[in-house]
């Protein structure tokens, strides 16, 4: 026998911060492994909000496909108009596009050609062909004048 020596285990409070902080922790990485898509979002969005192009293209992009948020095409060309306003070349052909499709009303056909040049300048092969195609219709549609007209006799 022991001579009845015991060892008693204090808890202090410095080991339940410890223990907190651990379980804090793991519920942390719990949400971002089954939550992914939202936690993205939200670490983009804040981002975003200090005006970092790629994320503001990012978080339109993910407006635009409801990844993570609910889609809504308004603020992805809110979005994609704050990164393009900084030139970046993906929110620019993204804005222009949805003008296109009519999901900004706010724009001219102007707009979209320097939206478009804009993408096509750093290298947007999609944006190329699209203002290739934009200047091709926009020619045809206008009307035809002859040479004669402009000539008083």
């Amino acid at each position: 026998m022991n001579g009845g020596n015991f060892t008693c285990h204090i808890v202090s409070a410095e080991n339940n911060i410890q223990l907190l902080i651990i379980m804090g922790s793991m519920i942390a990485l719990l949400y971002i492994w089954l939550c992914s898509q939202s936690f993205h979002f939200y670490v983009a969005h804040l981002y975003a909000h200090f005006g970092y192009p790629s994320a503001q293209h990012i978080v339109g992009q993910r407006y635009l496909k409801g990844a993570g948020v609910l889609k809504d095409e308004k603020m992805a060309m809110h979005w994609f108009r704050k990164a393009s306003q900084q030139d970046h070349p993906h929110a620019s052909f993204n804005l222009a596009v949805g003008k296109l499709k009519n999901m900004t009303g706010s724009m001219t056909a102007g707009d979209v050609e320097m939206l478009l040049s804009v993408a096509a300048r750093q290298g947007i092969q999609e944006a190329q062909e699209l203002l290739e195609n934009v200047i091709w219709t926009k020619s045809k549609l206008l009307p035809t004048k002859r040479r004669g007209s402009f000539y008083k006799h």
